[in-house]
């Protein structure tokens, strides 16, 4: 596995958006801070050409042009880590013009961003034997207070830290909230109200277990890999799709899936689970680390968020760990996708250790 390079002090960030560009509020604002934030703390910032564009159909530009971006600041020599302006929608239309031949061909540096840029971060793997880190775009970084999962997310690329735990609290939706007629603050930091608790499904245990029943501590060793498991169905069976190859490479190591669900109703997400595990993706799992859904706490047809995953995951005979600080409900923590890392888990904590290679 290529690992990038730290990103050095005074080194040089750049900014691309291969899915949404920070067009509109409060994503504009919060990016303008944030290149301010970056160069207090010393660091130069270069902007690709579609950072502030919104001239696609749910991405920043046509599919050509937001490739051609990639591309480039991909293997630009004076830019040492790349920061996404953003998720989306419909970053999957700028595969077939990103040229992941002469990304593997050139000296690697980190890509950060989440949501959407699974399209990159899970093929820069799959495709270009590159870690890739799943964790905040760039607007988070100019939100005040920068909360500790952000800067951890740039620790990691700097090479400060090599591992993250969950956290104390999250931003749990408010139900029935109306629109406030008050504008909020574009730069206003999360609006953490909960605190977590994981569930557990564990080989013979037979049940899902809350983090307060789950007494003993759980601790996994493998290759992480996933990401947004709206984006991953998509590429189940394309051209795109070298998972068994990746697989074959690094069957020793063994595989521990990181996932999340953005868009996806718990059916909506039960389908795609037993699509990948069916496609043969799950064949080396050593164990699953899941995010909380977006669409947290919904129910379909008796199928919730827990056995949408766990009624398809369970025959693999491998631990299946829920509710983690990972995705769209922040905080996040930052995960280095193509790392092999190893997890401790006991009760509502979680911590993971990477090792860079």
């Amino acid at each position: 596995m290529r690992y990038p390079k730290m990103l050095p002090d005074g080194g040089t960030i750049g900014f691309i958006a291969p899915s949404f560009g920070c067009a509109i509020e409060p994503y504009a604002t919060r990016f303008e801070h944030a290149l301010k934030l970056f160069g207090e703390m010393g660091y130069k910032t270069v902007l690709g050409p579609n950072c502030h564009a919104s001239d696609g159909l749910g991405i920043s530009n046509l599919p050509k042009l937001c490739a051609e971006e990639l591309n480039e600041y991909m293997t630009r020599e004076d830019i040492d880590l790349i920061i996404t302006c953003g998720g989306g929608e419909l970053m999957c239309e700028i595969l077939p013009y990103v040229d992941f031949d002469r990304i593997a061909a050139a000296e690697p540096k980190w890509y950060m961003g989440y949501s959407d840029n699974t399209n990159y971060i899970f093929l820069s793997a799959i495709l270009a034997d590159t870690a890739a880190i799943y964790g905040p775009c760039a607007p988070s970084f100019g939100r005040v207070p920068l909360h500790s999962s952000v800067s951890e997310a740039l620790d990691l690329a700097c090479g400060r830290i090599t591992s993250v735990s969950g956290y104390e609290l999250w931003e749990k939706p408010e139900e029935g909230s109306g629109e406030s007629e008050i504008e909020p603050d574009p730069l206003e930091g999360y609006a953490l109200n909960e605190e977590p608790l994981y569930r557990y499904h564990l080989p013979g245990s037979g049940r899902i277990l809350t983090g307060e029943e789950a007494e003993e501590p759980v601790t996994l060793r493998g290759r992480l890999l996933g990401g947004c498991v709206d984006i991953l169905t998509l590429l189940v069976g394309t051209q795109y799709d070298k998972v068994d190859a990746f697989l074959e490479k690094y069957k020793d190591d063994g595989i521990l899936w990181f996932t999340e669900c953005c868009d996806l109703d718990p059916l909506s997400a039960r389908r795609a689970y037993w699509q990948m595990r069916e496609a043969g993706w799950f064949k080396y799992a050593k164990g699953f680390l899941i995010g909380r859904p977006r669409r947290f706490g919904e129910e379909a047809m008796g199928v919730d968020q827990y056995n949408a995953a766990v009624d398809i995951l369970s025959p693999l005979g491998v631990p299946v760990i829920m509710d983690l600080d990972i995705g769209h409900l922040p905080p996040m923590m930052p995960i280095i996708s193509g790392a092999l890392a190893d997890v401790t888990a006991l009760g509502n904590r979680i911590t993971i250790r990477y090792e860079a290679n």
